[in-house]
């Protein structure tokens, strides 16, 4: 597909708007919580566009957390810490990306559906991984994210559950799942490319949404304050809730 071809094709997706819509609110969550960008963003997407093009624009979308919100983030960090956990995701990602390409369109839904339902539930439940913060655990915890990731595009389920856990407060939390979160969205471009999965269209997308998703990041970023945490995170799983509810085929 040429590139005017391309842009041509990714103006006509289907759902454009509500893609546009939810790209908006993913960046305010994430901005202001540290997570929840990919959980809002993929069950909408994925009702209208094929999951692999939804992911590498996603990816490619991301780019702008670079210059929004990771610089504020990169001081507050555990960097160790997130590192481990974002090698071992790249290193595991190509085998959820397979996957992604092996398995159909509507079991992917499901999957991001359950997924992003599942991981509300334990969210507002309070429920954590109890695995204690070892080298050997973070990097375990990257992998399954990185697996996950690939094949679905969520890639920060298992690593907000776990990171939640720690004794970490919530500047710190929310800047190790930024940097995490980042750099494995980032990632998923070249293992889709090297699978054969990133396309044109996808490319294209990924450049009319990161304009949207920096201003929602810009925004969410303005918003926080450590004291109105709780606030921010009904907000979002609310949010979150209604997005897995689009990912459903059942509004075919």
């Amino acid at each position: 597909m040429s590139v005017p071809d391309g842009l041509s094709a990714a103006l006509a997706l289907p759902g454009l708007p509500f893609v546009l819509i939810a790209v908006v609110a993913a960046g305010v969550v994430y901005g202001f919580a540290g997570f929840g960008s990919a959980l809002i963003f993929t069950p909408v997407a994925v009702a209208f566009i094929p999951p692999e093009t939804a992911i590498a624009a996603f990816g490619l979308s991301a780019l702008v957390s670079l210059f929004t919100v990771v610089p504020g983030a990169w001081g507050e960090a555990d960097r160790t810490a997130a590192g481990t956990m974002i090698a071992a995701a790249i290193l595991a990602a190509p085998l959820g990306i397979f996957a992604l390409s092996v398995l159909d369109r509507e079991v992917i839904r499901v999957i991001v559906a359950l997924v992003v339902a599942i991981t509300l539930a334990a969210l507002v439940a309070g429920w954590r991984f109890a695995a204690p913060p070892t080298l050997a655990s973070r990097a375990g915890i990257g992998a399954g994210s990185g697996i996950l990731g690939g094949m679905t595009g969520l890639n920060g389920p298992i690593v907000i559950l776990f990171q939640l856990a720690g004794s970490d407060g919530a500047r710190r939390s929310r800047a190790n799942l930024i940097l995490f979160l980042t750099a494995t969205s980032i990632s998923f471009l070249p293992l889709l490319w090297m699978q054969g999965l990133l396309t044109v269209e996808a490319l294209w997308l990924g450049l009319i949404l990161m304009p949207l998703y920096a201003v929602g990041t810009r925004v969410g970023k303005a918003l926080f304050t450590p004291g109105r945490e709780p606030i921010y995170r009904v907000v979002a799983y609310v949010i979150i809730g209604l997005a897995a509810l689009m990912a459903l085929p059942i509004w075919e």
